[in-house]
């Protein structure tokens, strides 16, 4: 089944070059050129990208980007001609996965979002595994988790971020680390976005996030006795 994908983008001009660049990849292309329409199209389809300019009419890209995120983890590209810090910064704590700035190569853009499904869908392999903490668990195998048995939608970064440090328990890992692991090697911006990230997966965890330690000056670890956190196979038999 072909991936499907939104593109969010008011220059008719761009938008078709994205769409052709996207149609050629193998992609279920769907576009539109406002945020209020964009929201309704996705309220509607289960896209697996959403391509979102900030610059768009009746609502900017900020504000779809997150109202989509307070209710899914879809993968957000965000295209823009803001290529400041505050804005990257900003996109990034609202919850969007990559932020591509204008002017850009489609074939560029089309390698960003390969390398963003790749490591949504495949960078963490599930084992069938239940990873359980305190009152949380994390269903591998679903990208699921659950505290005090209510289920807390994560965002595909704040997974795999979440995932990252379970799988390192008791070991420091720098910023650095976790940009290269999470947003991959081709990531531009600062290593703020870890601590923003860090500070949302904290307020998610409410009580468990005292499992996340801080490490002053180099970054964060998954602190805990070994024999508190278990590993449920019974999934696989």
């Amino acid at each position: 089944m072909r991936k499907k994908v939104l593109i969010v983008e008011d220059e008719i001009r761009i938008r078709e070059i994205i769409k052709d660049y996207f149609i050629q990849d193998g992609w279920q292309v769907y576009e539109i050129d406002n945020g209020i329409e964009a929201l309704s199209w996705f309220e509607v389809l289960n896209f697996d990208l959403i391509i979102l300019d900030i610059m768009i009419p009746h609502m900017d890209g900020f504000e779809v980007c997150r109202q989509i995120r307070s209710q899914s983890g879809v993968p957000i590209i965000l295209l823009t001609a803001k290529s400041g810090d505050h804005d990257k910064i900003f996109g990034f704590e609202l919850g969007a996965d990559e932020y591509v700035t204008k002017p850009f190569s489609p074939k560029v853009l089309i390698a960003r979002a390969n390398s963003l499904m790749k490591r949504v869908t495949e960078n963490y392999k599930p084992q069938g595994h239940m990873l359980t903490f305190g009152s949380a668990v994390l269903n591998t195998l679903a990208r699921r988790l659950e505290v005090n048995e209510t289920e807390v939608e994560l965002a595909p970064k704040e997974y795999e971020l979440l995932l990252l440090l379970i799988s390192n328990k008791n070991i420091v890992i720098s910023r650095e680390t976790i940009i290269n692991r999470v947003w991959g090697f081709e990531f531009e911006g600062d290593t703020r976005v870890v601590d923003s990230h860090i500070k949302k997966l904290r307020a998610k965890l409410g009580h468990e996030s005292r499992f996340i330690r801080t490490v002053i000056g180099t970054g964060y670890k998954f602190e805990q006795d070994p024999h508190s956190i278990s590993i449920d196979q019974k999934q696989n038999n």
